[in-house]
């Protein structure tokens, strides 16, 4: 029997389950489309797969068969989301690559001893011809919300209804949501915290700083009273922020323990990794309740991959909240752009999707006049945003219990209407998913 994402995701009731496997997986996963604008990575029935997202690849979705009342997959639709939210595909990729761990590791061993200048010109030479990426896609990947959204559909044909009744991605009637998130990075960003949080507040806007326990700067009890005071927050970022932390399995689990520690003396809920580094399979290590290490598409980090998706998930007990937004240093100085206009398409991009627009805002980085104008259009655009289209603009703790008790939330059916049970109950929403000829369509309950 198959498990039902569609559950995990819309948090449907269980009688919408119709999915059965088309036959036998093959034993290789590869990669193959599920509808036009999908690629996915998986074991499939039909052995229609590709061993690179380059290639010509095979639409599985008109292989999708019905008998009696049930929808018969080419795929495991758990396994294929699962690989995309880990960043499978890309750990198949990296296998085995030693030569990219080796450059990684000099990279860091030398870069205390390299200007700024160098290390980005570095960084551009490395990341050349990432726009011809086929995937994950740029400058936003929707493949998971793809691939549930086309499930959601043959569940509803398969079945002959036109609608079906879940629980809302947001609480209240949000139809988004915007996290604003600084990494501290050296002793000069952290002493700007105090102002940022100053602008922040003069557009209504607060956020999260990450701070790095060891080596870069001390930090202040002052500090750390003062961010919680202004309704902030405070999470771990990395340890000593060398690019090594998951280089190791001993080193790491060494690190873990003092991360662990750092996060109690914080007080922090929350971790961020230093330049997004991250292997998944490692977390159980953490006492986190909650990461922000993965990011949607990665074409600019220096760890390839990307969850795919623009909706926090569960690595086991700890939540991901991935990282949606290009980068502050990415856009000023990788690719020379002081516009909002990129953020701006992708805020679209994630919000026409009722998605998680989450940004990583160095504080570091935005001292220079012409950064923090930017960043200060930003902000302005943010708030408009936040009156038009009815924006939560939240910090990660907030979405981190929100999404623990939407997950743990059941609709139920009484005298004829549907209604919602469990804790936080009053803060969620009974919405519908119908058929839109072909697509689907989200309407709320009135």
């Amino acid at each position: 029997m198959l498990k039902n994402p569609l559950v995990e995701y819309y948090r449907i009731p269980e009688s919408a389950f119709c999915f059965e496997l088309l036959g036998e997986p093959s034993e290789s996963p590869g990669y193959f489309r599920f509808g036009e604008d999908t690629i996915a990575y998986g074991r499939t029935c039909t052995g229609l797969a590709a061993k690179k997202p380059d290639s010509q690849l095979n639409d599985l979705l008109p292989t999708v068969e019905v008998r009696d009342s049930k929808c018969l997959l080419p795929f495991d639709p758990s396994e294929v989301l699962n690989n995309l939210r880990r960043e499978k595909y890309a750990l198949a990729a990296e296998q085995g690559n030693w030569a990219h761990s080796l450059r990684r590791k000099a990279y860091y061993i030398l870069r205390p001893l390299l200007p700024f200048a160098v290390r980005s010109r570095l960084k551009r030479m490395t990341h050349r011809g990432w726009k011809q990426k086929p995937f994950p896609s740029w400058p936003v990947d929707h493949s998971v919300e793809n691939t549930l959204e086309s499930l959601m559909v043959l569940a509803l044909q398969t079945q002959r209804i036109e609608k079906v009744p879940f629980i809302w991605f947001w609480p209240r009637d949000y139809s988004g949501c915007v996290l604003m998130t600084h990494d501290v990075e050296t002793k000069a960003g952290l002493e700007s915290c105090p102002s940022l949080m100053d602008l922040n507040d003069s557009y209504g806007v607060k956020s999260s700083f990450q701070l790095v326990p060891e080596g870069r700067y001390a930090v202040s009890p002052v500090l750390l009273q003062q961010i919680r005071e202004r309704g902030c927050e405070i999470n771990v970022h990395d340890w000593n922020h060398d690019g090594l932390l998951f280089s190791d399995r001993k080193l790491f689990l060494e690190r873990a323990e003092k991360i662990n520690r750092a996060a109690r003396c914080y007080g922090a809920e929350g971790f961020r990794s230093g330049a997004l580094y991250r292997n998944l399979d490692w977390y159980d290590a953490f006492t986190f309740s909650y990461d922000m290490s993965v990011p949607n598409v990665g074409h600019l980090d220096p760890q390839p991959g990307g969850c795919c998706t623009a909706m926090p998930y569960f690595v086991g007990r700890i939540l991901e909240i991935p990282v949606t937004m290009i980068q502050d240093y990415m856009l000023f100085h990788l690719m020379g752009d002081y516009s909002i206009a990129l953020w701006q398409r992708q805020l679209q991009l994630v919000l026409e999707r009722n998605g998680l627009a989450s940004f990583i805002i160095h504080p570091d980085y935005i001292i220079d006049r012409r950064a923090r104008a930017t960043y200060t259009e930003l902000l302005k655009h943010l708030a408009e945003l936040r009156k038009q289209r009815n924006i939560w603009i939240a910090v990660p703790n907030q979405v981190n219990h929100w999404w623990r008790s939407r997950n743990q939330m059941k609709l139920v059916q009484r005298n004829g209407s549907w209604e919602i049970d469990g804790p936080g109950k009053e803060q969620a929403r009974v919405a519908w998913a119908r058929l839109d000829g072909q697509r689907l369509a989200y309407s709320l309950e009135s």
